[in-house]
């Protein structure tokens, strides 16, 4: 066979394959009665070129550590994501292609990271993708610099991404593309769908903006590929892309949503619905596709493609020449590499957790955080992150390191710029690349802003830690637009987040401890501004009471108790005094329970909850925050109360805010005696 003719043979192929991904898409909607079938049906050329002849990537090993990582940031596509699995050998049988959408299947609706293998994260939520993407080129820099050594190159990965107009409408996007262009993320490509559709109608209805131009503004490389049906076109800007290493590229792909199908495409009905049995009859006769077998897979296009599994096992195969190479010649990084990437904190790291004691003085939960991530972060050196332009406030910096920028990517203080949204969804793209523990700070009250990229961590299972410090009205001067009111009860609301609130600097290091030993699911330290005494504890030790959620810290005096004080953070003392109070006017032995993490004290078994807060016995919550949801902790028949917040704070010290809101030590004691007409 002439080199022609071979070329043109795998031109054939290569076509085949791509139209196979297109019905694939097409069949699989109309299973489901739902779905979107246009973008797969104009990208499935792209997806092709990448899969095949880009990404590093193996399909019979989908951890492997120094893959490329592939994110389909508009994840209403998923059916493109999912042929394309299947296509190139991953464990996605075609039968889970044909229970797309369905109970149990591995298609769901949007990818979901953990849940098919190939899948790198979630996506759906328009621009979280994205911003995922700058998180995971972030981790293979800095990783990269750290273990990489002259002649034992072993993180060496690029990121691809796939967004469409929706993920670069979101604001979302411009945060994190701004924050890429200026740290020069070379190794990350982007590829924008510029179909011109959105589901309401053309994209000009509400988007007109020069999409290349600001994205040279950011500081990116931008390529354009004309023809999204032209692999050689695609191909050519691709490499183009891919060979400037000192920015991240954007290359434009102009494609037509719903291509072959003849009444609906470039129109908003190729986006989001099934097309009907005609038109998808009508765009396989455009393809040359036979019409009556749902899911038809050619033979020569499945054989074709599955030449991936093997390209893979090479890949990887030769990666893992390399590793024992670099393992021989550095055994100590790649134990340290081996056990980051495996998630393992180093042994007696917990050696480096301060011990704070009442002599320590009154101190803010967030100054006490800042001793604590110092004292450990030099035995913990996958610890990496920042602030969202507050480190001076969250304490966030950490001393013995300078700022990971271009260049310094070995480095550990990372400048997020006041792009909490962008924050949130890049400590996500860190944790799903691994080898890395992140977090971020930003003040409670701007959690609103990263709230959709906290949800996904949590949805994700991956455990990124956030430092929201000045948590309550004893911020003080800046007022009620800096003082959370609802945020600790919607926190909570959220399934796998864990919220810890400490009382004071033992809390909070027994907190940070907490929050680096889970490992399924997202931590939030809710840390004070203002200073809280040292607690005596009576009852249990910080340190143990903590990682369950909620302990006797005071124990009653003189008898059975008569009420139990549940306090969280800063009003744990506030608790301890009214007690004081209580108990010296006789006959009314109290209990102070701290309760720094409500979710963990749920997680507890009915003995222990019994154990620390006894039926029969009223209970009184004190939180200067939303009393939404602390009622299902109050003894029904026994009476009780939450002392709470349901009003906006107020700019004052924040001595003059308790004093008029009652969170005093005298105003808790107050609320306790009228509730039993004292």
């Amino acid at each position: 066979m002439t080199v022609t003719a071979r070329a043109a043979t795998t031109e054939a192929l290569d076509l085949l394959c791509i139209n196979t991904i297109r019905t694939l898409a097409m069949d699989a909607v109309e299973a489901a009665t739902c779905g979107h079938p246009g973008a797969p049906m104009a990208l499935a050329p792209l997806a092709w070129l990448l899969y095949t002849r880009h990404l590093r990537h193996d399909p019979r090993r989908p951890d492997w550590p120094d893959r490329d990582r592939f994110v389909l940031s508009n994840g209403h596509a998923s059916m493109l994501l999912y042929a394309s699995l299947y296509l190139t050998g991953y464990d996605v049988p075609l039968e889970e292609l044909k229970r797309f959408r369905q109970w149990g299947s591995l298609t769901p609706g949007h990818p979901e990271y953990g849940h098919t293998p190939g899948v790198e994260t979630t996506t759906g939520p328009l621009g979280q993708g994205f911003a995922n993407g700058v998180g995971m080129g972030i981790a293979e820099a800095h990783l990269a610099a750290r273990f990489n050594r002259p002649g034992h190159e072993i993180l060496n990965h690029r990121v691809y991404a796939i967004c469409s107009d929706g993920d670069l409408m979101e604001g979302l996007s411009h945060e994190a593309a701004s924050l890429a262009g200026h740290l020069g993320l070379g190794k990350l490509v982007c590829f924008y769908d510029d179909n011109h559709i959105t589901i309401e109608g053309s994209t000009d209805l509400a988007f007109s903006e020069d999409v290349a131009r600001r994205f040279e503004a950011y500081g990116w490389h931008v390529e354009r590929a004309p023809d999204g049906n032209d692999l050689a076109a695609l191909e050519r800007a691709t490499r183009r892309a891919e060979d400037n290493l000192r920015q991240p590229s954007l290359v434009i792909v102009r494609t037509h949503i719903g291509y072959g199908a003849p009444t609906k495409q470039d129109t908003a009905a190729a986006h989001g619905a099934a097309l009907g049995k005609d038109e998808v009859a009508a765009a396989k006769r455009f393809y040359g596709w036979p019409t009556d077998e749902p899911f038809h897979v050619p033979e020569e296009a499945l054989a074709h493609a599955r030449r991936c599994v093997e390209r893979g096992r090479l890949l990887s195969g030769e990666w893992d020449a390399r590793w024992q190479a670099y393992a021989l010649a550095h055994p100590a990084l790649a134990a340290e590499l081996t056990g980051a990437l495996a998630g393992k904190l180093p042994p007696g790291w917990t050696d480096a957790l301060p011990a704070f004691t009442p002599n320590d003085g009154a101190m803010a939960t967030r100054a006490a955080s800042g001793k604590v991530l110092n004292a450990i972060a030099p035995r913990l050196p996958m610890l990496l992150g920042g602030s969202a332009d507050l480190a001076e406030s969250n304490l966030t910096h950490l001393k013995g390191s300078g700022d990971l920028l271009a260049d310094h990517w070995g480095e550990r203080n990372l400048h997020f710029g006041v792009r909490e949204h962008a924050m949130g969804s890049v400590l996500n793209g860190m944790c799903l690349h691994g080898g890395l523990r992140p977090y971020g700070g930003t003040f409670l009250v701007f959690s609103d802003y990263m709230r959709p990229a906290i949800r996904l961590a949590a949805l994700m299972g991956i455990a990124p830690i956030y430092v929201f410090t000045h948590d309550s009205v004893g911020l003080g001067e800046d007022g009620p637009t800096h003082q959370p009111i609802e945020h600790l009860a919607a926190l909570r609301a959220m399934p796998n987040l864990v919220v810890l609130r400490p009382a004071d600097a033992a809390e909070t290091a027994a907190a940070w401890r907490v929050a680096l030993e889970r490992t399924h699911g997202p931590t939030a330290l809710v840390l004070t501004r203002q200073k809280v005494p040292g607690l005596e504890r009576t009852g249990v030790a910080a340190g143990e009471g903590t990682p369950r959620g909620g302990y006797v810290l005071a124990p009653e005096r003189g008898g059975p108790p008569r009420a139990v004080l549940i306090g969280t953070g800063s009003e744990v003392s506030l608790c301890v005094g009214a007690k004081q109070r209580l108990e010296a006017q006789g006959g009314f032995p109290t209990r102070v329970v701290s309760m720094p993490s409500v979710e963990l004290f749920a997680a507890q078994d009915s003995s222990y909850r019994e154990q620390v807060l006894p039926a029969g016995v009223a209970r009184f919550v004190v939180e200067a925050a939303s009393p939404f949801g602390w009622h299902r902790w109050l003894e029904g028949e026994a009476g009780g109360d939450v002392i709470g917040i349901e009003r906006f704070g107020a700019s004052a010290p924040y001595e003059r805010i308790h004093e008029e809101l009652g969170f005093t030590a005298e105003g808790v004691a107050a609320r306790v005696r009228a509730r039993f007409g004292r």
